[in-house]
């Protein structure tokens, strides 16, 4: 099992940028796809981010390709999500998820499975 913490979150203008962290405890980190999920006001929950086992291969929403980044760094089970050029439309409570299935990231935005997720962190982009 892991457990998943996020922070990082908070209230930026448009335009403006943060980065999210979510530190994972428990067992091997390198065993688990990771990612980030949001969920803004009134809206379905969607993916925004994923990173494979070893961080050789990343995917994105097309809402927020050019604009986030995610990274993890195994010495400190920690995966990222840098969010650069924000706006508005991006408020939304984002969530770290880690899963240790075959099911590739890239197959996250339809795979309803996701094992393990943290609790979330919000993310208010004033306009």
């Amino acid at each position: 099992q892991v457990q998943l913490v996020e922070s990082g979150g908070g209230l930026v203008q448009a335009g403006g940028s943060l980065r999210l962290s979510c530190a994972a405890s428990g067992r091997t980190f390198s065993s688990y796809n990771m990612g980030w999920f949001r969920q803004g006001p009134g809206k379905e929950r969607e993916f925004v981010a994923g990173i494979s086992r070893r961080g050789g291969s990343t995917y994105y929403a097309d809402s927020v390709k050019g604009r986030f980044t995610i990274s993890r760094d195994s010495a400190k089970n920690t995966v990222y999500l840098q969010m650069n050029s924000l706006k508005p439309e991006d408020t939304a409570v984002y969530s770290c998820a880690a899963d240790e299935s075959l099911i590739p990231p890239s197959s996250w935005p339809y795979y309803a499975g996701i094992k393990y997720w943290g609790k979330g962190t919000l993310v208010t982009v004033s306009s």
